[in-house]
């Protein structure tokens, strides 16, 4: 009896572990199926996500067919220098000569006299950005002091990475205006299409002029130097100063002019006023006589 309890006991036992494991068979295979279903569905969103990543990239590249280089950092250097020299020649001198060895040029100088002991120029020069410190330190070298050093520097980079987009999408317009003028039949089009057309080329132009301004900004660094320098100016002894006898010679002539003058004038004054002159002198003559006589007639009584 107990060996039939077994028996029943340890078959129910079997059944209800193989009923167990069949229900975790499947339900590992339910969930591998949902597992595959939504790896496949990832990968379904996956593909399509590509896709329009695809579609908008194309997008984006019929936009910008090409992209923006941005160039090295650009920089636009000036500086003013103010320099008391010994020489002021000299110094002139040796500032050309370190310009020509820099590789720049001369775009300025002239020079002046303030009064009589000072003497004063500037010069303004353009020098290629990478000896730009090295000229400076040269110049001021040749200074017996500096009186003033300023120095700045303008990025322009950004500037100048826009300009090269907006010149870019201009030259898109004008390729796009150029196409449409081949294939306009109506002469009211291709009047309209001609007009957009040149306003675009002046933006391209206006564009492509401020570029070069930075270029040639950003190569060439401009300095401007001006130059002092105080002496004491002694005057030279004149030969003229020491000629004793052309001096008396001179003061000669001058006297005789000036007493010919006065006998000159002399004359012309009897000459010119004779007439009146002869009235005044019989007058005279007739005054002189009624006096002469009335004094006489008293000395009678």
């Amino acid at each position: 009896m107990k060996k039939w309890v077994r028996m029943i006991t340890l078959i129910l036992l079997i059944l209800f572990l193989a009923a167990c494991s069949s229900n975790s068979k499947s339900e590992e295979v339910k969930k591998s199926s949902d597992n595959s279903a939504g790896v496949d569905a990832g990968q379904a969103e996956r593909v399509e996500k590509s896709e329009v990543s695809f579609d908008n990239n194309a997008k984006q590249d019929e936009v910008s067919p090409t992209e923006i280089e941005v160039p090295i950092q650009m920089v636009i250097y000036q500086a003013d220098l103010q320099l008391r020299v010994k020489k002021f020649e000299q110094t002139l001198q040796t500032i050309e000569e370190h310009v020509v060895k820099y590789g720049g040029y001369i775009s300025e100088s002239n020079v002046s006299k303030d009064g009589v002991e000072q003497v004063s120029g500037s010069i303004t020069v353009r020098i290629p950005q990478k000896n730009f410190q090295a000229f400076l330190r040269d110049a001021e070298g040749q200074a017996a002091e500096v009186l003033q050093r300023n120095i700045t520097g303008t990025d322009v980079t950004e500037e100048y990475v826009d300009l090269e987009s907006r010149l870019k999408s201009k030259r898109v317009v004008e390729e796009r205006l150029t196409s449409f003028m081949e294939s306009a039949q109506k002469t009211e089009d291709l009047l309209k299409i001609s007009a957009d057309l040149a306003a675009v080329q002046v933006e391209i132009e206006t564009i492509q002029g401020r570029m070069k301004y930075l270029e040639n900004q950003t190569t060439l660094s401009t300095i401007h130097i001006s130059l002092y320098e105080n002496k004491v100016i002694v005057p030279n002894l004149d030969d003229e100063d020491l000629n004793t006898w052309d001096k008396t010679k001179k003061q000669f002539m001058k006297s005789t002019n000036m007493l010919l003058a006065a006998i000159s004038g002399l004359i012309v004054f009897l000459l010119g006023n004779l007439p009146i002159l002869l009235i005044l002198a019989v007058v005279a003559v007739l005054i002189y006589l009624y006096i002469k006589k009335v004094l006489k007639r008293n000395r009678n009584e």
